[in-house]
């Protein structure tokens, strides 16, 4: 027997287009407050497309901070989000093999499976159910203004349905695991925004189910394209000497620093605005040796550009050299790999099901 729901069909739509309508400040309840203290049941969730071995940004801007969360919540969800990844066409051979180079990227670069669920987002078929179910309560115009649409459309001069509606597997993705928060850069807090709405407008439409979850930034700034200082670094970069994969040899990072923009200013200083190619490097450098800013540009003092280039390389390969060393072990051990990731797919699955289960009984499936 269907459970009641909190409100008419004939009002959804309308409910709809008016949360829908309203916009929020990021500050606005998107963010979680500053300092808060992790919540006794607070559960994280987070993803990450298998399109090739992570670059030096995904590593700073996402990883380290997914290796601290699992000591600081009781629940954490890490997936794979192959789902995701086929909103570009893929080679499935090559999907298959990303998707164990990721798993092994991620293990090295410290995520245990003991204490976070580490699984294959396309072995929990419950993502994609709840994603239609979602995906019935979201307006279209929602979708057409979130940035990441408006982008890609532009660079294909069209996109595919899954590219239009993949932040609603997005919001799919952290609500079926009843997920409080939510790691997410900068460029992602509208499409959690989604998220929260849609947990807003399902709540209201069938009964409270689920929280609206809340983002934890990560407090690292966004590392640049070694070539271009004004774009953000990215694994589609056509510049080979743009981006910095965590398993660059030490002579391929040596010559991609060496080779980063700067400007002629010989003095290191710090100022992202008018010099964004050498800030970078003081970005990389504070964040890889474990540094400020300040103590960065300090040890840079006396030192040109062409120097403090060396001092960044050191700070870089000693940190990357051992997580290319264990990635390079972990791939060697496909068997190990699959076992981690159908471990925590059971898991993953066991966690969805009443979950769905839930939500089918309010709907009305069953």
């Amino acid at each position: 027997m269907a459970l009641p729901v909190r409100t008419n069909f004939r009002n959804v739509s309308r409910f709809i287009q008016t949360s829908f309508s309203s916009v929020r400040s990021v500050c606005a309840g998107t963010r979680c407050p500053e300092n808060q203290e992790p919540p006794g049941d607070g559960r994280v969730f987070s993803g990450i497309q298998p399109t090739g071995v992570p670059h030096l940004g995904n590593y700073l801007g996402a990883l380290e901070n997914w290796v601290a969360l699992q000591n600081q919540y009781p629940l954490v969800l890490y997936s794979i989000v192959d789902l995701h990844s086929i909103t570009q066409p893929q080679d499935p051979k090559k999907l298959r093999s990303n998707i164990l180079d990721m798993a092994a990227s991620l293990l090295a670069c410290g995520i245990d499976p003991e204490r976070a669920i580490l699984f294959q987002q396309s072995k929990v078929s419950a993502h994609a159910e709840l994603s239609w179910i979602l995906g019935c309560l979201t307006s279209m115009p929602r979708l057409r203004h979130l940035p990441q649409w408006k982008i890609k459309s532009k660079q294909k001069n069209e996109g595919s349905v899954g590219l239009y509606t993949y932040p609603v597997l997005q919001a799919a993705d952290i609500l079926l695991y009843k997920s409080t928060h939510v790691p997410v850069g900068e460029d992602q807090v509208q499409h959690l925004e989604l998220a929260q709405d849609l947990a807003r407008i399902f709540n209201n439409c069938y009964g409270d189910v689920f929280p609206e979850p809340c983002a934890l930034l990560s407090s690292t700034r966004k590392v640049k394209s070694l070539r271009n200082p004004s774009a953000k670094m990215s694994k589609s970069d056509p510049q080979v000497m743009a981006t910095i994969t965590i398993t660059d040899s030490p002579d391929d990072i040596a010559l991609k620093l060496r080779r980063a923009v700067t400007d002629f200013t010989s003095e290191v200083t710090f100022d992202p605005e008018t010099r964004p190619g050498v800030s970078n490097l003081v970005t990389i450098h504070a964040a890889m040796a474990m540094i400020s800013v300040e103590e960065a540009v300090s040890q840079a003092r006396g030192l040109d550009t062409g120097a403090y280039k060396n001092l960044v390389t050191e700070a870089v390969i000693q940190r990357l050299t051992p997580i290319r060393e264990e990635i390079e072990r972990l791939k060697s051990d496909q068997a190990h790999l699959e076992g981690v990731l159908a471990r925590g797919n059971r898991r993953a699955q066991e966690l969805a099901a009443p979950v769905l289960t839930e939500v089918r009984q309010r709907v009305g499936f069953c």
